[in-house]
């Protein structure tokens, strides 16, 4: 990995962190980048790059599914965490990734640390 490489990984998890913070400290986004003296807009941009990380990964673990047009279900045991949202309460805080028939929703302060490992379990699921 080139130093560019390094450094996006670095900051990516430093904002992965500050993001599960915001989530666990129940403040507002606005409140919560107020106290900590950062720009509410870093925080969004931030947000969308580890979103796209993570979509990423999950292409990269899922691959290419479009030819199978049968379902695949598994259980997926992470223990204690937030809670999924139901498709139909997806707001504008959520992401929601669907790849080769795998759909996975998750909210804004859900940890990427436990995003990425259900994306693990799907793929060794499917």
């Amino acid at each position: 990995m080139n130093t560019r490489g390094i450094a996006l990984e670095y900051r990516l998890s430093h904002w992965a962190g500050i993001i599960r913070e915001r989530g666990e400290s129940g403040l507002t986004i606005r409140a919560y980048c107020d106290s900590i003296g950062i720009q509410e807009n870093s925080y969004y941009y931030w947000l969308r790059k580890l979103r796209e990380a993570a979509s990423n990964e999950l292409s990269e673990i899922v691959g290419d599914r479009t030819g199978s047009s049968l379902p695949v279900f598994a259980e997926v045991k992470l223990g204690e965490g937030p809670v999924l949202p139901t498709a139909g309460s997806i707001a504008q805080n959520h992401v929601c990734v669907e790849t080769g028939g795998v759909r996975l929703t998750a909210g804004s302060d859900y940890p990427i640390d436990k995003l990425t490992e259900l994306l693990r379990a799907v793929s060794r699921a499917c």
